[in-house]
């Protein structure tokens, strides 16, 4: 199973950046979408069911912001919307859908670049997902949780991290947070294949930081430890440019 994970910033502006010709060139089996800024009203599914897709989306109630879908050739056992918790569901921030024994989980996590109030959002969404994830696993062992986590967890994963102290995104608690992500058994599925460096997911619009690769690597799979040996590959795809963000891949057996 070959899964993308992409944060469009807006699906819209994606499919006028010929993002129809990129996702059949690519053909994955399952398509994870974050930041669509639509409501389903606005998002022409019909495009991906030509394609073989079907579109399973969570919009924020906010219109233009947010949001995240699930696109996929293989028909879900089962789709849920949102965390059941009203709060952060209402943002569209998470999608899972349940093929056979493995789940995906499409997930969205807050910027708190805007400020402490949104700060201090995200790092109770941090704890309220994690505690999802643990729940879910109970259930559903063999995770896929993949998606725009806006957080850099190593040094690696940001350009000159010695310039990066007090930045949202490259904060210790977050980073701490991570590290007690992948501690519960969780496994980042790009560096079990790729351990090098400036391999990143984000480069702001400012100051040409895509062509100087002044970027950060904030998009991720990560999976389960039941599912580590499944892993086949996993990489960045930096060469789609239809967003702020590039699509990441992993292949599982």
């Amino acid at each position: 199973m070959k899964i993308i994970s992409y944060n469009v910033n807006g699906i819209r502006a994606a499919l006028n950046k010929n993002f129809t010709e990129w996702l059949l060139s690519e053909n994955p089996d399952v398509l994870c979408l974050q930041e669509t800024k639509a409501q389903p009203d606005q998002i022409d599914t019909m495009l991906f069911a030509e394609m073989g897709y079907t579109s399973y989306l969570h919009s924020a109630e906010k219109k233009g912001y947010s949001g995240v879908a699930i696109i996929t050739k293989q028909t879900p056992d089962k789709v849920v919307i949102g965390m059941q918790f009203p709060i952060y569901d209402g943002e569209g921030r998470v999608i899972r859908a349940d093929f056979g024994d493995l789940t995906i989980v499409c997930v969205y996590i807050p910027s708190g670049s805007s400020g402490e109030i949104r700060q201090a959002f995200k790092m109770e969404f941090l704890s309220e997902f994690e505690k999802y994830i643990v729940n879910l696993r109970k259930t559903r062992p063999n995770l896929v949780v993949c998606g725009d986590y806006n957080i850099c967890h190593k040094p690696i994963d940001i350009n000159h991290p010695e310039r990066q102290n007090g930045v949202s995104g490259f904060l210790p608690e977050e980073r701490a947070w991570m590290d007690q992500y992948e501690a519960s058994g969780m496994v980042d599925s790009f560096r079990v294949f790729d351990q090098s460096a400036e391999k990143y997911s984000w480069w702001s619009y400012r100051a040409g930081a895509r062509f100087s690769n002044a970027g950060w690597r904030i998009d991720y799979h990560w999976v389960s430890e039941p599912i580590r040996n499944r892993l086949k590959s996993a990489s960045i795809l930096s060469d789609a440019i239809h967003s702020d963000h590039c699509p990441v891949m992993v292949e599982l057996e």
